[in-house]
């Protein structure tokens, strides 16, 4: 499998199924709105996203 360092966070969350693309529009607007957190901090205080499954996720993307 290709690398997918350059893959947001929230494509590849959405791509494995953790996610839907209207969480992640929801939380990319809020980001434009301001709200400096990192992305997974963001899904994770919403509830989308149970911290175990961003680490999984991230573990990954590092292996790949």
């Amino acid at each position: 499998m290709a690398k997918n360092e350059d893959e947001k966070i929230g494509d590849g969350l959405v791509r494995i199924g953790a996610m839907t693309k209207q969480q992640v529009e929801e939380i990319l607007k809020l980001q434009k709105e301001g709200n400096q957190s990192l992305f997974g901090v963001i899904a994770i205080e919403m509830g989308y996203i149970d911290p175990d499954v961003l680490m999984q996720y991230l573990e990954s993307r590092e292996q790949k």
